[in-house]
């Protein structure tokens, strides 16, 4: 039997429905400068090691997208991919004795991210690999590793690279099959190269191809928002990530749109709310009824499709080793990166200190974790999986029950109709309704601290 809040319409929709995109609890805006600038042999002296998963980060992209607040910089001038792959070369290095020779370390995932590997030149991706596989010890070719990449990027060389290397999931931000829409995201890109870029994928046989869409687009209606999932379905892919639009500060949107449009008034804002919910729902409606199952209100999978990695990708577990300038670690006290920005000036000055950097023996931005903190990124990342949390997993984890420890969270997005509570001969899971995971960008932001609240407030966008 299930259990749901009953919920009205004025109740479900009186919350802005698009407040912040969650995939790492705490955010980074949260992050601070360590005091201590503690040293990571010491920081994972006492973590479990035989599981790990590992991030390569490539900070360099070929445009910069008008939608994109990821750390990236456009281009690469002069020999700066060399410098940087060489200073990932030391930091891998130094991660690597760091993570120390007391008991087994093993690698059961990995991910290249950015920015855009594929930016990189084949010879280039194989050394990237070769720092992967030579310094840290990952076996590329026996655990799932997911490589981003674009259409202009993704060409045979680079791909025949990652095929050899090992690469079991490739991801391709297409984001609108429609080439005017395109334009208005401030993405220069036409629909031929994107279906070639994605018939050189299939050439590769690499298991999953992931396409990345995006709806909220100006100018996007229901008809070409459904035009774009079935050019994207006719290629079969085994996961589809359908985004929400967001107009973020410093981004090319954000200056394009500066005093009018998304985020100009009430008004608009509810009004853009409205076409973007509309657009998710029909977009979900419509691969649920082409053979996919829904992994989260973003991640899509074909039912019939191999699962390389784990879903969603969503760092749900400490034990992330994070390579790059723009890489995250976790450690069950400690997450930790390097400086983290979003206008360009700030990006090119991080990057050029990290290419000059020695000593990556200490963490030097981050946040710790304690407190209730390790509870409530449990519930929050488990929750916005469709599986859902599972009651008996969370109390054996942390000996309480998730109801004692957030009464008025749970006991809201209940009344929302937002939450089920579904019994089962394991102990009960607590799982986001439709409408529940319609609303995971506002349900996520809702779980967060107060302290990380605050943070994130004092965060000064740079």
């Amino acid at each position: 039997m299930t259990t749901t809040a009953p919920a009205t319409a004025t109740t479900a929709t009186a919350v802005r429905p698009y407040q912040s995109y969650v995939y790492a609890y705490p955010h980074k805006t949260a992050y601070e400068e360590l005091s201590d600038r503690p040293a990571l042999r010491d920081l994972w002296a006492a973590e479990r090691k035989d599981a790990l998963q590992l991030y390569a980060h490539i900070p360099f992209c070929e445009v910069r997208c008008g939608f994109c607040n990821l750390f990236t910089r456009v281009g690469a001038p002069g020999e700066l991919t060399t410098r940087y792959l060489d200073a990932l070369d030391r930091q891998a290095i130094a991660v690597r004795d760091a993570l120390g020779d007391d008991g087994p370390v093993r690698f059961a995932a990995a991910a290249f991210g950015g920015g855009t590997p594929t930016f990189l030149t084949a010879g280039e991706l194989e050394r990237l690999c070769d720092i992967a596989e030579k310094r840290m010890g990952a076996d590329l070719r026996a655990v799932p590793l997911s490589v981003e990449t674009s259409p202009s990027t993704a060409t045979a060389d680079r791909l025949a690279v990652l095929a050899d290397r090992g690469t079991t999931r490739i991801s391709i931000g297409v984001q609108s099959f429609v080439d005017g829409e395109a334009r208005a995201a401030v993405r220069p890109q036409r629909r031929a190269d994107v279906e070639a870029a994605l018939g050189r994928i299939r050439e590769t046989r690499i298991p999953v191809l992931n396409i990345d869409l995006i709806y909220g687009i100006d100018g996007q209606t229901a008809r070409t928002w459904i035009a774009s999932l079935d050019a994207a379905l006719a290629w079969r892919p085994e996961e589809l990530y359908l985004y929400p639009l967001y107009v973020r500060p410093l981004t090319g949107l954000g200056r394009l749109f500066e005093g009018s449009g998304p985020g100009a008034g009430a008004a608009a804002d509810a009004a853009w709310d409205a076409q973007r919910l509309h657009l998710y729902r029909t977009g979900r409606d419509h691969l649920l009824a082409h053979g996919y199952e829904q992994v989260s209100m973003r991640m899509f999978r074909r039912a019939d499709a191999p699962q390389e990695g784990p879903d969603d990708y969503a760092c749900q577990t400490d034990g992330m080793v994070g390579l790059g300038c723009g890489a995250r670690s976790y450690t069950s006290s400690l997450h930790y990166s390097f400086d983290y920005a979003v206008g360009m000036g700030e990006i090119r000055g991080i990057i050029d200190a990290f290419t000059t950097t020695e000593d990556f023996s200490r963490a030097q931005v981050g946040r710790y974790i304690d407190g209730d903190e390790p509870r409530r990124r449990h519930l929050l990342q488990s929750l916005l999986q469709a599986a859902g949390l599972q009651g008996a997993e969370y109390r054996q984890r942390f000996g309480t029950d998730p109801h004692q420890d957030f009464p008025d969270e749970l006991a809201r997005f209940a009344e929302l109709g937002w939450l089920e509570s579904r019994p089962g001969a394991d102990g009960d899971t607590l799982r986001l309704s439709p409408e529940g995971l319609a609303h995971s960008d506002a349900l996520g932001p809702a779980l967060f601290s107060p302290a990380v609240r605050a943070a994130m407030a004092a965060y000064e966008a740079k």
